[in-house]
């Protein structure tokens, strides 16, 4: 698989996303990644299971970023549509 700018930029980010998206946040994320099919049924009954808000935030953008760079494009996206405070944290350009 070729790395490509938004694949790079979430690994980039991914510790600090873990760390600084909000429990409200992420279920939210988790909805627009699916209504989006860039996360299937299975990936997102998974993470919902997960008690822990950081190994659910984990368990997303892991799951994201190994599909690619188009299914990175949209989680940025929907994170910015989210929570644009966290993306400047975050240093991701929203637009």
């Amino acid at each position: 698989m070729t790395t490509t700018f938004h694949h790079s930029r979430l690994f980039a980010i991914r510790c600090s996303f873990i760390e600084g998206v909000s429990a409200p946040v992420l279920k939210s994320l988790l909805d627009k990644l699916f209504e989006e099919t860039v996360m299937n049924d299975s990936e997102r009954e998974s993470a919902d299971e997960m008690q822990n808000k950081r190994d659910k935030a984990r368990s997303v953008i892991d799951t994201v970023r190994k599909k690619g760079d188009a299914a990175s494009s949209k989680m940025i996206k929907a994170l910015c549509d989210l929570d644009h405070f966290l993306c400047e944290h975050l240093g991701l350009i929203c637009s």
